[in-house]
């Protein structure tokens, strides 16, 4: 396969990653004057930290 068999749960773990980090900062260093929407941020940083849990569990696990 083009990149490796694990090129998905890769990818998984990128966006997973990047998904908690993004919206972790968004709520703690908000730019200018707006914050985000707390109940939001936190669901789509809970989407990406529960991505990225699987995609390290399925790497280490398999």
């Amino acid at each position: 396969m083009f990149l490796g068999e694990d090129l998905i749960v890769w990818l998984v773990l990128a966006f997973g990653g990047a998904m908690l980090a993004g919206n972790v900062l968004a709520l703690v260093r908000p730019r200018g004057e707006e914050r985000a929407p707390v109940v939001r941020t936190v669901a789509m940083a809970a989407v990406g930290g529960v991505a990225a849990v699987w995609a390290l569990v399925s790497l280490v696990g398999g």
